[in-house]
């Protein structure tokens, strides 16, 4: 039973009559339009801005500011020994591990750096190709039997 465009209506129930506001005593939404009397909340074009308390000092004025966010800063996404070992014992990689693959994998966006560090262990020969990478990390790739290079 598929109805036409032209009979479809909301569910019996689903909507409410508009209320109507300013119309008068008798409809009980006259005179002040249920924003009750005086105040900001009853003028027209009223918007509270975040983090107002009613005239009292806000929590963000009463909290003294502190720290420095450096603008200089490269943050690196962590690669570790024991993810790639993982994505080899799955056959996800197979000799190397570069940008473009770990771009591809969903596991860095085009403009992240990759630092390659050295937890867990990995067990077969790898070429790794990374932005930076910590000692112990490249030590364990090559007693492994494979090699970092950085990009």
């Amino acid at each position: 039973m598929s109805k036409l465009l032209s009979q479809l209506k909301p569910a019996k129930g689903s909507t409410h009559k508009e209320k109507r506001i300013g119309r008068g005593e008798g409809s009980k939404k006259g005179g002040t339009s249920g924003r009750g009397h005086k105040g900001a909340k009853s003028r027209s074009g009223y918007s509270r801005t975040p983090g107002f308390e009613g005239g009292q000092m806000p929590l963000y004025r009463r909290v003294p500011k502190f720290g420095f966010r450096n603008p200089n800063r490269v943050e690196y996404v962590p690669l570790n020994l024991r993810t790639v070992q993982e994505w080899v014992d799955k056959g996800r990689i197979t000799d190397t591990v570069d940008m473009d693959m770990l771009y591809e994998m969903k596991f860095i966006s085009k403009t992240d750096k990759v630092k390659l560090l050295a937890k867990g262990e990995l067990k077969s020969p790898v070429t790794i190709k990374v932005n930076k990478a910590s000692k112990k990390a490249v030590e364990a790739v090559e007693k492994a039997g494979g090699k970092v290079e950085l990009v």
